[in-house]
């Protein structure tokens, strides 16, 4: 083995020192000290020096966190001090009785000092350090004997694989809870869902999945945190002498506590903080299920005992359960305002997180068709806080015979217009924009905006009154508004009424890129309905185009193309086109101005690839358009020409299938400025 030299030996101490710092700074203080940046540089560093001098490599690097192969299976771990469960308490009066039989106990007279802190919902995990080294991580199992997954609690960077500071005992078994938070849990989620793969049912069970893997490299990609909440034992140096400067010491130490925790007095204490913490429930990163009361004295803990599988001293007060079992008594198919088509259950009603739900969301019709809900199952359902009720699951077993899977309708519920899903994409959509009732105040606001037919006062409060009130169901109808019907409006007078018709008669005179983008086709914003505009020239060619002819104007790929065929395609869509311009809103005639400034170079159309070396491929675009030609991003039987520079990609090779001229940029320039003379 090379012999290391002390300089070096000396330098990877300091990184993984300052490694070690940044993680407790940023995981558990939540006070970053150095830029992301800045960590991977040190974090590199130190993996090359361990690269070039593996006798660096220590149990407590930094680097190691992944450092171990796959285990065949899970070692059984015995716990010293067993990981007992909580009574539950589900009322005030439960809360009063724990703290009844608590003073009874210690014949105390006084008020009991509690330690509060959340519930949370994850997976109970011991951690023992032995000289403030990481030496084992072990499953609660039966309480009695869990699984050792220590490869996978060295994943979790909130877990110090060496002890910080000095004081700790020789060797310390700490309790606490790994849950992985909420926004990584819908991340996750959504990840899996666009592979098309199994989805959690909630994040204690993504949680303790996440810590049964075999393979902990699947562990370091899950988003794993650690709240630590007691300790069991410790020998050497004493522990403080109660829970919540224990707490104190673990952060101090380098482990994380849950930071909404507090030191309260009696039952008045305990309710108050139990009340505060359900009033931020729903904003907290991490999912709770209740508040643990314990009694703050170590030494009253220890008077009080233990009953067969739960400690006197510490109660858990639940929240409402966010999960119930329920039936599904039918799939209905919800549009929302953007067209979005979206499955919903409606559920026998159920209790689930404080309130009764009767409706429960399946996002899309692939979530529907992984979870397979079918009309007469039963089905779990969460309900987190604010967030819309979503069924998770399907208990298989009470599956009742002969259910029908459930299939993406053809026409929207709501206007009858085609739906479509392009291919790639999780969400299906009404294809009538223009005319579905669903989506008509959101077509309605867009239209109206100043970037599309700039319709000045027409707001959104106006448009809310106009649609609640059945004045207007189309864009179309709007300029058949009178001032009469404009003054009955709310915040409307005769003047604003008035103020409100100039506009309507003022936005008649518009462009064509403006209609087009006014139109609220998806996924054509202002540079691709500029596109489409410039390279058709008039709106009839556009609707008469090819899905295939669409793809010829720039910008425009296979997904915006079949957009916008399929607006195009819908009968409503054109009646309400055609409604609009017997209404007078016109623009200039594009093909006439084109025809009138057309340059040598008109009707010819350039595709350019590769690097350019005597101007940049923005500046031969531009050159090109000068003199009335037209670049577009794909090589069609269309193309006139392949513009080839420097490393050209797969346009050569398909512009050779079609016989397209191919000019070097040599031949480009002597062409321009043959044509521009």
């Amino acid at each position: 083995m090379t012999a290391i030299p002390e300089a070096v030996r000396k330098r990877a101490t300091k990184l993984r020192d300052e490694i070690e710092q940044a993680n407790y700074r940023y995981y558990v203080l939540d006070e970053p000290s150095i830029p992301d940046s800045e960590y991977d540089r040190l974090f590199r560093e130190l993996q090359s020096l361990e690269s070039e001098y593996p006798g660096l490599v220590s149990a407590d690097s930094p680097t190691q966190r992944v450092g171990v192969q796959p285990v065949g299976g899970f070692a059984t771990a015995e716990h010293a001090t067993p990981m007992l469960s909580l009574d539950n308490a589900f009322s005030t009066e439960e809360v009063a009785e724990f703290d009844r039989r608590v003073r009874e106990r210690l014949s105390y007279d006084g008020n009991v000092t509690y330690s509060a802190e959340p519930k949370l919902d994850g997976a109970a995990i011991s951690l023992t350090y032995q000289d403030g080294l990481l030496v084992r991580g072990a499953t609660r199992g039966d309480g009695t004997v869990g699984e050792e997954v220590t490869h996978n609690v060295r994943t979790i960077r909130s877990i110090p694989l060496r002890l910080h500071g000095r004081g700790f005992p020789t060797v310390l078994e700490v309790r606490g809870e790994v849950f992985m938070p909420l926004a990584g849990f819908e991340e996750l989620n959504r990840k899996a869902r666009e592979a098309g793969t199994k989805t959690f049912v909630n994040p204690r069970n993504a949680a303790a999945g996440s810590l049964r893997q075999l393979d902990p490299k699947f562990t370091a990609e899950r988003p794993l945190d650690f709240f630590a909440y007691g300790v069991a034992h410790g020998d050497g140096p004493s522990l403080a002498p109660t829970h919540h400067e224990i707490l104190d010491n673990l952060t101090e130490w380098g482990l994380r506590a849950c930071p909404e925790r507090r030191v309260v007095t009696g039952v008045d204490g305990c309710v108050e903080f139990y009340e505060e913490l359900g009033a931020q429930r729903n904003s907290l990163a991490y999912d709770i299920d209740g508040v643990v009361y314990k009694v703050d004295e170590i030494d009253q803990q220890e008077a009080l005992g233990y009953v067969s599988r739960a400690p006197r001293w510490a109660l858990a007060h639940k929240y409402p359960a966010q999960e119930q079992v329920t039936t599904v008594e039918a799939i209905e198919w919800q549009v929302g305002r953007t067209g979005a088509i979206t499955p919903v259950a409606r559920l026998t009603p159920v209790f689930v997180g404080g309130v009764t739900v009767s409706n429960a969301t399946l996002h899309n019709i692939d979530d529907l068709r992984r979870k397979d809900v079918r009309v007469g199952d039963t089905v779990i359902v969460r309900r987190a806080g604010d967030v819309i009720p979503e069924v998770v699951s399907v208990v298989g077993e009470r599956r009742p015979a002969k259910t029908k899977a459930v299939r993406l309708p053809r026409k929207c519920p709501v206007c009858r217009s085609d739906v479509l899903r392009v291919e790639g994409e999780a969400v299906a959509r009404c294809t009538g924009g223009l005319v579905c009732a669903a989506q008509r105040k959101e077509a309605l606001r867009h239209f109206a905006s100043r970037r599309a037919m700039d319709i000045e006062g027409l707001g959104a409060k106006i448009i809310d009154q106009l649609v609640e009130q059945d004045l207007v169901a189309t864009p179309a109808d709007i300029y058949n508004l009178t001032v009469e019907q404009l003054a009955e409006l709310d915040r409307m007078g005769e003047k604003s009424a008035g103020n409100l018709i100039e506009a309507l008669r003022n936005s008649k005179e518009t462009t064509l890129p403006k209609f087009l983008y006014a139109l609220g086709i998806r996924e054509v914003g202002e540079a691709t309905a500029s596109n489409l505009a410039r390279h058709f020239a008039s709106l009839e060619s556009i609707e008469a185009a090819s899905s295939e002819e669409l793809q010829d104007a720039p910008d425009v790929g296979p997904v915006v193309a079949e957009h916008i065929r399929a607006f195009f395609e819908q009968r409503h869509n054109q009646e309400v086109i055609q409604k609009l311009r017997s209404a007078g809103v016109h623009w200039p005639d594009l093909q006439k101005a084109r025809a009138d400034q057309a340059g040598p170079l008109d009707g010819k159309t350039f595709v350019l690839t590769g690097t350019l070396d005597g101007m940049t491929r923005s500046e031969a675009k531009k050159r090109i358009e000068a003199l009335g030609g037209k670049v577009t991003g794909s090589v069609s039987k269309k193309t006139d020409y392949l513009v080839c520079g420097r490393d050209p990609g797969s346009k050569l090779a398909k512009a050779e299938t079609f016989r397209t001229e191919i000019l070097d940029e040599p031949a480009l320039v002597t062409l321009l400025n043959d044509e521009a003379r």
